[in-house]
């Protein structure tokens, strides 16, 4: 075989919310990596340190969770109204591929302050102090978010005092609104794709379960915790653990997206990880998060878990709480009557590390719900700059 050598190209590692990746500036990318392929795959798998059959990303900057084995890809926005392009990649731990099929939105916090970092904003446009707001084009979905990002002495703000379930240490608050979540995107799918807010799934070997398929923030299929044996208040080791758990929801999942109209054939759900999410909910009950905080049962309106590349999340996806925060909006969906049924403008709900308050808007048009923003707050921070290397092999990827 003969002997390879690393190429290095920049990049940022940053966390957004409770999720951290490597971000690239899409000029910065080798040619052959500008465009969607193999050699752009090839580069943020080897990036991650994947695949991986320990499932450790040990040569890699992955963290061997679906919150930290993540990709964006930044460039400056030709779209009229829009600042920046946001591509996100959930690159896959065990298999050798990314899945481009949806957002992330924790890491939508973190795109903001990174394309002033990287310069793909008007320096004219940054304040001295106070506020930027700064339009990104989610390249994915193809919707627009708005990001609100707080600025001192000319410098992004990343430290301060908003804290958030999941991640240890405060810093400054970015705030977010998610436009026209549950419109027809580049899926082509209606907010609830078979019309109803709550639907019998039938699922060959476990049963035909009550469930709200909704694509909002991103596809997401939504049960009772009790219609499958939980509680809402479990954590990660409770399902992680039990292999047979996790069977069980990737089969359900399975069925769900092929109900949505995501997939064609059960076998392709393999391919798509990223989406659909499942998640589970149940009305507010006391608990210990993952920390050790108390949460009461006065702390929340209802209690939600959910499903990420297989796994338990330990928090909550942002995507995820986008649609919960649109599915609670809707009266009669399971999330909304877990929460107690009736109109609402935000929900707060408990997590396994806490809880988060997500706001949306909603509205009746013609007999059809329309959401036209959901709004939450997240933080961001750079954790490290400089050069990614990989393997010069990684340029001819077929």
């Amino acid at each position: 075989m003969a002997a390879d050598h690393q190429i290095k190209i920049p990049a940022t590692y940053m966390r957004g919310g409770t999720s951290k990746g490597v971000f690239f500036r899409l000029d910065d990318l080798p040619e052959a990596a500008r465009q969607p392929g193999p050699v752009r795959d090839a580069i943020l798998l080897r990036a991650l340190g994947s695949p991986d059959p320990y499932g450790k990303q040990i040569d890699g900057m992955g963290n061997a969770s679906s919150s930290t084995s993540k990709s964006v890809i930044l460039s400056r926005s030709t779209r009229p109204g829009h600042d920046v392009d946001y591509l996100f990649g959930q690159v896959s731990i065990d298999q050798p591929f990314v899945d481009w099929s949806g957002n992330c939105g924790n890491l939508s916090a973190a795109v903001g302050p990174c394309a002033i970092h990287m310069g793909l904003i008007d320096p004219a446009r940054i304040p001295r102090n106070g506020e930027i707001t700064i339009r990104i084009w989610q390249a994915n979905i193809g919707k627009t978010i708005v990001a609100h990002v707080p600025v001192v002495d000319g410098q992004v703000q990343e430290l301060g005092d908003f804290e958030l379930d999941g991640v240890t240490f405060p810093a400054a608050e970015v705030r977010l609104e998610f436009l026209d979540p549950a419109d027809e995107g580049e899926e082509g799918g209606a907010m609830f794709p078979t019309g109803k807010v709550v639907d019998r799934l039938e699922v060959p070997g476990i049963g035909t379960l009550d469930a709200t398929l909704i694509n909002a923030g991103i596809p997401t299929i939504f049960l009772n915790a009790a219609d499958i044996g939980y509680t809402g208040r479990e954590l990660q080791d409770a399902i992680n653990s039990d292999d047979a758990a996790l069977a069980r929801f990737e089969t359900i999942r399975a069925h769900g997206a092929l109900k949505m109209g995501l997939i064609k054939d059960l076998a392709e759900a393999a391919t798509r990880q990223h989406t659909p999410k499942v998640a589970f909910v149940a009305p507010p009950s006391a608990y210990t998060a993952s920390s050790g905080k108390q949460i009461g049962a006065g702390d929340a309106d209802l209690l939600v878990r959910a499903m990420s590349m297989g796994k338990l999340h330990h928090a909550m996806m942002g995507t995820a709480a986008v649609a919960i925060g649109t599915a609670a909006a809707v009266p009669g969906t399971l999330v909304n009557l877990a929460a107690g049924g009736g109109e609402r403008n935000s929900v707060r709900f408990g997590h396994p590390s806490g809880t988060l308050r997500v706001g949306a808007e909603a509205r009746q048009v013609d007999g059809d719900w329309k959401v036209t923003k959901a709004l939450m707050s997240r933080s961001a921070r750079i954790l490290m700059e400089g050069w990614i290397r990989v393997p010069a092999s990684c340029l001819s990827a077929r």
